[in-house]
């Protein structure tokens, strides 16, 4: 793998002497009116607290202010919300993890979310608890076997303030819930992790001009998280020998469906019934923000990866390398970009490419490498760290500059530019163990 790999740190080290120096938030037209539905962010790495398990996130809601009372984010009833695994290069899913929510209003004779200090999970001050269920689906995500994994787990509550929950982080690290089989998962709001400075690079990418800004600073999303054992995710049911072996890669990506009919009622709850229809997808940061063109966005939300030749020329001649030559006069690779084609289709050869790959757009792992916990690089794989992106995908990944390189060329001998957004790093830290994404920020912090 690093033989494949070392052009691209040549050129990096290179540059770097020199002195160089929201992943899938309301992308679509359609899934901007439905951000319960929207999924901003996902994440797969082999635990760096564990590395005989993997860790799979998917991020929902995106910029969320934290003081939204009075009735605080949640995550939608009618929502089914997935993580697919594909374990050998088929781009079609293997195995599934399904969330579904159901909420309880104990006291609807008030307006208040806690009617007192919350010191547990099902404090009886809690006026609005989540509760949730995670099947485990195999063999496809509708007609497959399903596997209950575990019902009635309570969500996080959100952060209202220092004043309604004096200890936050411990209320929140006991709604890590441990499974059956060595599965750990969490459901709850988190600290938006995915830093990019919003403003510049929406108005025609001026990254080299202007005071950097990260644009989703002190904002939360609500995250489902689950951590799996790496033998339960390949497709012979055992841990890889090392990152050549053939059952060493996994695909993940995300989706949010909802029932095919809602009938609205005045006063009362909707009425939901039918299929559940896709409404929301994701795998690799930024495809569907910044490659997929507008008019096609709302189709690849609905689209499955197996069906994903429908969008290669959208990789293969993208949009963002155009407008670094038309506004900055960077010389990119000819077209057909092979090189991106790797980066969100088919895998790296050597290194994250499964055999006998299906091109199809998702995070692409080799769970075999084991996880950098002393020293990571945001840059992931162009910065020399063989655990990052696009080797899946931690949470510290710096998903808009490593974008930006590989749509400069980086990859590619005699191409490539060293671009960011000027912010390097999140707003408050990561944690050291799982879900690994920070605390929310309070409603009310108290200064």
């Amino acid at each position: 793998m690093r033989d494949v790999l070392r052009p691209v740190i040549m050129v990096l080290s290179v540059l770097a002497a020199a002195g160089a120096e929201a992943s899938s938030h309301r992308e679509g037209p359609l899934i901007s009116g439905d951000p319960a539905a929207d999924n901003t962010d996902v994440y797969a790495f082999v635990s760096p607290a564990d590395p005989t398990k993997v860790t799979l996130i998917a991020n929902f809601v995106p910029l969320q202010p934290p003081p939204a009372g009075v009735d605080f984010f949640k995550f939608d009833d009618n929502v089914l919300y997935e993580i697919h695994v594909d374990n050998d290069g088929d781009a079609v899913e293997d195995i599934t993890f399904q969330f579904r929510f159901r909420t309880e209003v104990r006291n609807p004779n008030t307006f208040l979310y806690n009617a007192g200090q919350v010191t547990s999970l099902d404090d009886p001050d809690l006026i609005r608890v989540q509760r949730y269920t995670i099947t485990r689906v195999a063999d496809g995500r509708r007609a497959g076997r399903g596997t209950d994994l575990g019902t009635g787990f309570l969500t996080a509550p959100n952060n209202v303030g220092v004043i309604s929950m004096p200890d936050y982080p411990g209320l929140a690290g006991s709604a890590v819930h441990t499974l059956s089989g060595g599965i750990r998962a969490f459901a709850g709001p988190r600290d938006e992790g995915f830093y990019i400075d919003l403003a510049r690079i929406f108005d025609l990418l001026q990254i080299t001009t202007g005071t950097p800004r990260d644009g989703t600073a002190g904002l939360n999303v609500n995250s489902i998280a689950i951590e799996v054992p790496i033998e339960q995710l390949t497709n012979n049911g055992q841990r890889p020998a090392g990152p050549t072996a053939a059952n060493a890669i996994i695909g993940v990506w995300s989706t949010a469906s909802r029932p095919q009919v809602t009938v609205l009622r005045s006063g009362q709850e909707p009425q939901v019934r039918g299929d559940f229809v896709q409404v929301s997808r994701l795998g690799s940061p930024l495809v569907n923000e910044l490659i997929i063109p507008r008019g096609m966005k709302d189709e690849f939300n609905a689209s499955e990866p197996k069906d994903d030749a429908q969008f290669l020329a959208f990789v293969t001649d993208p949009e963002p390398a155009r407008l670094l030559t038309a506004l900055f006069g960077l010389r990119v690779p000819p077209t057909p970009r092979n090189d991106l084609v790797q980066v969100f289709l088919t895998g790296i050869p050597g290194a994250t490419m499964p055999p006998g790959v299906r091109p199809a757009e998702m995070l692409r792992l080799n769970t075999a490498v084991p996880p950098n916990r002393a020293n990571p690089n945001r840059l992931g794989v162009i910065g020399g760290d063989l655990a990052g992106y696009p080797n899946g995908r931690r949470v510290g990944d710096d998903a808009v500059d490593i974008t930006l390189l590989a749509a400069s060329g980086i990859l590619v001998p005699g191409f490539g530019t060293m671009l960011s957004d000027g912010i390097n790093g999140n707003d408050v830290p990561y944690l050291d163990t799982f879900p690994y994404l920070g605390l929310p920020f309070p409603g009310n912090p108290g200064r």
